[in-house]
């Protein structure tokens, strides 16, 4: 038999080259990063927080590690019919920092039963958790990565937990996202009747902002399309309260997400969070939403993005009252002025954010007597 030549080993060297990139970039990183099995919910705090992380990594580690969640998360059903146990509320925070409103939280969730609720918690690996995560929260950390403002990180860390939501509990309903600076305005009763009795989502959408063209173009003039064309780009609050249909529909979606998911060209208009959720759920069923938010937030006064933050000296019945009783806007005054059926909507917010974390106590000081109290 004939000895390869020099010439011939290193043109085999050159064939085989690009399938041995093309299985690095598609195997994945650590075979331990699976779904597990029986879909519990871990708590993961990583011991290395690398500072200089790029988007390029992020988004990379993000793709690998999430495929198979999101596929097992597609195939969950919807709540079996007839249900004979409770429909439950998942409420899931998105934190870089401990939960500095836990307390009030404990508060909301005292004395209710088990099998109306569940809790979850991303917390970005990088940051320090003291004092770490207790009482209803502790154990309640899914598997979570870095995030950042200006990227399509926040956006993931949301379907992650809509996907981890959706393979622990069949009987989880209506799912609510939720910021560290968020805190409820009403009991847990009054909550869980609002939510299990609607038969809609709520999630804002708007569709006439005056600087909506600037952040559909962010990752380039024409990078959005053919799949999401401007007059079908929405605008919305990044926080919502969703039905398991469209949880469903979040994580199933890959079209859409192809889109969103790509870097911005400029960072001032890069608000994916505010933009993907609202964008999907307004071309795929509209009349299934509410088109508006639960959780108040003043922009009066706001800066750098960022709401008005509510400080301890402002903290009492009053602000409550205020916050409860302001009526949500709802879409666009000129999309949905006509319809009846948003015409006539009041719906109570059951949120409420920004709130700094010394206005903890004032709050506590009257939530047994006035913010649970309904």
């Amino acid at each position: 038999m004939l000895s390869p030549s020099p010439i011939s080993l290193l043109c085999a060297l050159l064939l085989c080259l690009p399938l041995a990139i093309i299985f690095t970039i598609t195997t994945p990183l650590n075979n331990s990063s699976s779904v597990p099995t029986n879909h519990s919910i871990q708590q993961k705090h990583s011991k290395e927080h690398p500072s200089t992380e790029s988007s390029s990594v992020i988004l990379l580690h993000e793709e690998v590690d999430d495929n198979l969640l999101f596929q097992e998360a597609a195939k969950v059903n919807s709540i079996p019919q007839p249900v004979t146990a409770p429909k439950k509320l998942a409420f899931m925070f998105l934190t870089t920092t401990p939960l500095p409103f836990a307390p009030l939280w404990e508060l909301f969730f005292n004395n209710t039963p088990k099998n109306l609720y569940n809790v979850y918690i991303h917390a970005d690996p990088r940051f320090n958790y003291t004092p770490p995560f207790q009482g209803v929260f502790a154990g309640q950390v899914i598997p979570s990565k870095p995030t950042r403002r200006h990227s399509p990180t926040l956006t993931a860390a949301g379907r992650r937990l809509l996907a981890r939501a959706l393979l622990h509990d069949k009987l989880n309903y209506m799912f609510a996202l939720l910021s560290p600076s968020c805190i409820p305005l009403h009991s847990f009763s009054f909550t869980y009747r609002v939510l299990i009795n609607s038969k809609k989502s709520f999630i804002e959408i708007l569709g006439n902002e005056s600087w909506a063209y600037d952040r559909w173009a962010a990752r380039g003039e024409h990078a959005m399309l053919p799949e999401v064309k401007f007059e079908d780009f929405r605008i919305g609050s990044q926080f919502f309260v969703i039905k398991r249909k469209h949880a469903r529909i979040i994580v199933r979606d890959r079209k859409l997400w192809s889109k969103f998911k790509l870097p911005c060209l400029e960072a001032s208009t890069c608000y994916p969070e505010e933009h993907y959720f609202s964008t999907l759920l307004n071309m795929v069923d509209p009349q299934g939403c509410v088109p508006t938010t639960l959780t108040h937030v003043n922009w009066k006064g706001s800066h750098g993005g960022h709401p008005r933050t509510y400080t301890a000296s402002e903290v009492g019945p009053e602000l409550i009252l205020t916050l409860r009783s302001t009526r949500p806007r709802y879409g666009d005054e000129v999309t949905n002025g006509s319809d009846l059926s948003v015409a006539k909507r009041y719906d109570p917010f059951l949120f409420a954010r920004k709130f700094s974390p010394d206005s903890l106590q004032p709050l506590m000081n009257i939530s047994s007597d006035f913010i649970f109290k309904d």
